[in-house]
């Protein structure tokens, strides 16, 4: 037979393609998340029926007390939550532009470190409110500066800024390391322990007796500006043009070199924020883990939320949520900080993939023919 008369072979469809969808209304795009979160929440009670043999009901049970149970538990899931969004605002406005900041941890790190300096060094000098503006001042600037470094390297050799920024979080750990060495109490112990205790100078005031409501109200009104800056302003048009092209941005006028060290400075100066407000705010000391790895969780909030200010206050909530209610259940039942971490990260998972579902649609085989005709 020859190959003219050969049957040709027919090539079978696959039984379903994916389809990046063209849009999705938020209501469809919050209701998958929502069932992705119910998903989670079945397949972390089987898991924690299967290791623990305890009634998963209970368990959740123990999740809310955990984190809502008491006052002292709601303040304290406030903080944490306040802390987490402080982080993530500080990141938005580089990850918006396509520029990977990964060392907010390091940049809250030495905002830290220059509030315990002033502290430590102008306690006793200067009167409470100027003491308390020169922190200010010093670790906005030391977080401007940190962030600033990385960001002049990418704009003038186009540098990779997810290493560089990576890597300034080991010298900044390095860098406190140092120096709450230096100032430990005592001497050579390696702890600052509680800076200025006895005058509490350099400690941001309480209202109406809770040491957090300032620092909660402090970031609340940072989400409420960076909102209306990268929405309404035309600085945070000119990130969203850099972010979706760079040559774009160049054709039409925009100097992304500029934009670029004038965001970073914007981002380091937020992260410098977040470090004056755990030290002066909340800790009332420095050690290498004041960050706590926020710095990274808040890589999570801020893509989570698609870099909305607003919608990153309900990722935090529920990230922290999450933290504080996994580690009441290791308590109550006996269990190692692993069962809680393993618990976290379920439910994370479930939520991260629920991305998927609201960018893109499974067609199958039939469904697809049926659209064609």
């Amino acid at each position: 037979m020859s190959k003219k008369n050969k049957p040709e072979k027919s090539t079978q469809e696959p039984l379903f393609h994916i389809v990046k969808r063209s849009g999705l209304v938020w209501w469809k795009s919050w209701l998958i998340r929502l069932a992705a979160i119910v998903l989670a929440l079945i397949f972390s009670g089987i898991v924690a029926f299967l290791l623990t043999k305890e009634n998963p009901i209970s368990l959740y049970a123990t999740m809310i007390d955990g984190a809502l149970g008491t006052k002292r538990r709601v303040w304290s899931l406030l903080q944490n939550l306040a802390m987490l969004l402080c982080v993530s605002l500080a990141i938005t406005p580089a990850f918006k532009m396509r520029f990977w900041n990964i060392g907010a941890e390091g940049q809250v790190l030495i905002g830290g470190l220059a509030t315990t300096a002033c502290m430590i060094l102008f306690g006793n000098k200067l009167s409470s409110p100027v003491l308390i503006l020169v922190m200010i001042v010093t670790s906005i600037l030391a977080g401007a500066i940190w962030a600033i470094i990385p960001a002049y390297f990418k704009a003038k050799w186009q540098t990779n800024e997810t290493l560089f920024t990576l890597m300034m979080n080991y010298i900044a750990i390095q860098t406190v390391s140092c120096f709450v060495y230096k100032w430990s109490v005592p001497k050579g112990s390696g702890k600052i322990g509680e800076i200025n205790g006895a005058t509490q100078a350099g400690w941001l005031p309480s209202i109406g007796g809770n040491k957090y409501l300032l620092n909660i109200l402090i970031v609340l009104a940072l989400t409420i500006a960076l909102y209306i800056y990268l929405k309404y302003s035309k600085h945070g048009y000119e990130i969203s043009v850099v972010g979706e092209s760079e040559k774009t941005a160049n054709y039409i006028g925009i100097n992304v070199k500029k934009v670029i060290i004038r965001t970073m400075f914007l981002s380091g100066a937020l992260c410098g924020i977040a470090g004056f407000l755990l030290v002066a705010g909340a800790d009332h000391t420095l050690t290498t883990d004041t960050a706590a790895g926020r710095g990274f969780t808040a890589i999570m909030v801020s893509w989570l939320a698609k870099f909305n200010p607003v919608y990153m206050i309900f990722a935090s909530l529920l990230l922290v949520f999450l933290e504080k209610g996994a580690i009441e259940i290791s308590t109550v039942f006996g269990l190692n900080k692993a069962f809680s971490e393993i618990i976290t990260g379920i439910i994370i998972f479930f939520i991260i993939g629920s991305e998927f579902f609201i960018n893109y649609s499974i067609q199958f085989r039939e469904s697809a023919k049926e659209e064609q005709k």
